[in-house]
């Protein structure tokens, strides 16, 4: 096993198509569906001891979409499934909103590492998008990308990190794999 380069202290996740199959704008807790073996690598953490964290963009409240009581609810079916986690960050803004929180801004990760009393650079954002790995760098922090179906080719030639899952990822934060970093 190979150690990681910073020590670990919390490790972040995005919540749609990483931890949940994303359902766009989804109100119902009856539609979440954790993704392939969210459960497993998320408390592989947790049994390292260390704090996990879920970090959103929800511009569906801005939209109109949805409101913050559906969110909140969403999120609570998601531990039900997947675990507490020890930290919840959500953006409510619009893309044009020019806000701090939204990724790729470092608002939410910086924030969230406050709440949890760690230094942004010993924490790991994991996502699946360009935004999650980018939102990781500007807070000082690493980011690891889990691409899906709907991950862009210029997302992945640009991620440092890149693991094929979230298990995989949660490895390679954790220090025990190298993953594919460039």
């Amino acid at each position: 096993m190979t150690e990681p380069a910073v020590p670990v202290h919390a490790v972040l996740f995005d919540r749609d198509d990483t931890l949940i199959v994303d359902v766009p704008y989804n109100g119902d807790p009856e539609a979440v569906r954790p993704m392939p073996s969210a459960r497993a690598a998320v408390d592989r953490v947790r049994a390292a001891g260390i704090p996990v964290g879920v970090i959103s963009n929800q511009s569906g409240i801005a939209r109109g979409l949805l409101s913050e009581e559906q969110v909140r609810r969403v999120n609570e079916r998601i531990e039900q499934l997947l675990g507490p986690f020890d930290v919840w960050r959500i953006c409510p803004h619009a893309p044009r909103d020019a806000c701090d929180c939204r990724k790729p801004r470092p608002g939410m990760i910086v924030s969230a590492a406050a709440e949890l009393g760690v230094a942004a650079e010993n924490v790991v954002m994991i996502g699946d998008i360009g935004a999650d790995v980018d939102a990781a760098e500007a807070a000082g922090a690493r980011g690891i990308l889990v691409p899906t179906r709907l991950t862009l080719q210029q997302e992945r030639d640009d991620a440092t990190t890149v693991a094929e899952t979230i298990a995989e990822a949660v490895e390679i934060a954790l220090g025990s794999r190298s993953g594919a970093d460039r």
